[in-house]
């Protein structure tokens, strides 16, 4: 993996220590919810503008951890002035062009221990957001006039919207093609604002894809999985031109299984993963 992962399904929850005294200092100030599983929340902290950030990158959110997975007493014991809380890392769907808040974009994990808390909330509802932003997920490492080929799997989706929103019409890059896979179609977020910036931009491309939708269900647009989409025959014709490692830059975020096996078959086709030391034309972010 060349990249370090920023954004998490909630399967292996982080619970760090933060001070008693309530520890929240930000609230939703906006929610949509896509479907039984899948939100986007928009959260402002109480105190400024949200902090400075690259697209792509990623900030942490929280809340204080279920006094039920705590051992009796053990906080109060070892510390009375500090406090559990669980605390996630997740993707900037937002542009930082917006200063009031920051968007993501969720999935709720059945047994997670901090997103099923996420989806209760509702506008004006308290949690913690960290002022401090991180992530290498960015287009800084790629030169301007690429083809740009942003994959994604479920919310892999969010830092490719905040990467669009900030750079289009700045001739950052010749496509900006985006692939976006899910089980169903009811599962593609951002799907109707996608394709009327799609139609309205001849620089962005968007393509999304179900691998369970049934066939005469309705839905028109590409089944299976998102390699598949890379194939050279494919790709060369949704997109109109051949998907060279000369001339783009392929970036991967969702589900593990798709990043390796796509590293693997573009790397047979001249694709170099990028790292600091080797820069390359392959960039990964990982989700778990």
């Amino acid at each position: 993996m060349s990249e370090a992962a920023t954004t998490s399904t909630d399967e292996s929850p982080v619970v760090e220590h933060s001070p008693a005294a309530d520890p929240l200092n930000a609230k939703i100030v906006g929610r949509e919810d896509l479907n039984p599983e899948l939100f986007i929340i928009r959260v402002a902290h109480e105190e400024g503008d949200v902090p400075e950030f690259e697209p792509g990158q990623f900030s942490m959110l929280g809340m204080p951890a279920d006094p039920s997975t705590e051992k009796e007493g053990e906080t109060v014991r070892r510390n009375p002035k500090r406090r559990k809380m669980t605390k996630r890392a997740y993707s900037i769907a937002s542009s930082p062009k917006v200063r009031e808040y920051m968007e993501f974009y969720i999935v709720v994990i059945e047994d997670g221990a901090l997103t099923p808390k996420l989806f209760k909330m509702q506008v004006g509802d308290r949690l913690w957001m960290d002022k401090r932003i991180s992530g290498k997920f960015t287009l800084d490492p790629v030169p301007p006039g690429k083809d740009l080929i942003m994959i994604s799997t479920g919310t892999g989706l969010a830092p490719y919207l905040s990467m669009m929103h900030t750079y289009r019409g700045q001739e950052r890059w010749r496509r900006f093609i985006i692939v976006h896979g899910c089980r169903y179609a009811a599962d593609l977020g951002y799907k109707e604002e996608l394709e009327r910036i799609a139609a309205e931009d001849p620089t962005i491309y968007y393509f999304p894809m179900v691998t369970r939708e049934p066939e005469d269900g309705g839905w028109e647009g590409l089944h299976g999985r998102v390699p598949t989409f890379l194939e050279p025959d494919t790709y060369k014709e949704h997109v109109g031109a051949e998907l060279d490692p000369e001339d783009c830059h392929v970036f991967l975020c969702g589900n593990p299984d798709m990043i390796v096996q796509i590293e693997e078959e573009l790397g047979e086709r001249g694709f170099k993963a990028h790292s600091k030391k080797e820069p390359g034309n392959l960039h990964f972010e990982k989700y778990w």
